[in-house]
């Protein structure tokens, strides 16, 4: 009798990672194709807009200009060295940023949905805070919380906050009701419904939340640098700007172009993976 059992079970384990695995491959061809497609456009409308504008090439630097900056020029690997640094810390500061406001977001809309009320009263005053511009609140964020690790996570985590907190509390609310009711029947609390099905309904909102904010952290944790605390990219092209140096100015932003569309990336991978074995639609074919 238990071989006649786990075998089905054994062979339905198997085709489930099957699929898992099939589905993150395909997510993985897509996201690549994607990626070098963008490339292509990108560097095409670079020389595109140059042209048109007629920008001096003292100036707007061509993607030449910028390969021969971090690769070709005598001096290319101490700029690329100087890059990597600073892309280090940038990344940092984005994912303390990034973290922090996630994980505020969802704690704050799972309130919202366990205790309703508090949606009416705060998701209005979220909304008016969200349309100050992030470079008016700076200031005051470094006021309250310093320019340490409370203003990087503070100035990183208000970018992600607020479109991770009105996806999530709309994908929170998309939850069946049916199926709510279900686990109150069998005495669950507001807490067991939402561990176990309000959460797993709302993860495509919440994962497109994400990929949406993770361009935005990395903006975040730049003007935190800009702003307060002179490392990073952030404080890197505001000091080329300043002294000209114009190749590099035009090298950070492709850095943190491609790095921000590698990160977009990576997410859509890992939410492939979460929604095959976690989402609302996991086991089906």
């Amino acid at each position: 009798m238990a071989t006649t059992t786990s075998a089905p079970t054994t062979v339905h384990e198997n085709r489930a990672s099957a699929s898992v695995a099939g589905a993150v491959a395909r997510r993985i061809g897509v996201s690549v194709a994607t990626l070098v497609i963008s490339s292509v456009v990108l560097v095409i409308a670079w020389y595109a807009l140059l042209r048109i504008f007629d920008i001096d090439s003292f100036v707007g630097k061509r993607p030449l200009d910028v390969w021969q900056f971090l690769f070709s020029d005598e001096d290319a690997a101490v700029n690329r060295a100087e890059m990597w640094d600073s892309l280090a810390i940038t990344l940092t500061d984005s994912i303390t940023g990034f973290v922090t406001g996630i994980v505020a977001a969802i704690a704050v809309a799972s309130l919202f949905t366990v205790l309703k009320p508090l949606e009416f009263v705060f998701m209005p005053l979220a909304m008016l805070l969200r349309s100050v511009p992030l470079v008016a609140m700076a200031p005051l964020i470094g006021i309250l919380f310093g320019r340490g690790l409370g203003g990087q996570a503070a100035i990183g985590g208000v970018v992600v906050f607020f479109p991770v907190l009105v996806n999530a509390a709309v994908g929170l609310r998309s939850a069946s009701p049916q199926a709510i009711d279900l686990i109150r029947v069998n005495g669950g609390t507001k807490w067991t419904a939402l561990r176990k099905v309000a959460v797993p309904s709302a993860l495509p909102n919440l994962f497109a939340a994400i990929r949406i904010s993770v361009p935005g952290a990395v903006i975040g944790a730049m003007l935190y640098e800009w702003l307060f605390s002179g490392t990073g990219l952030g404080a890197e092209i505001f000091r080329a700007n300043a002294q000209v140096q114009y190749s590099k100015l035009w090298a950070i932003v492709v850095v943190v172009t491609f790095t921000s569309i590698l990160l977009y990336t990576l997410v859509s991978i890992v939410e492939t993976l979460v929604l095959a074995k976690w989402g609302p639609d996991a086991g089906r074919r």
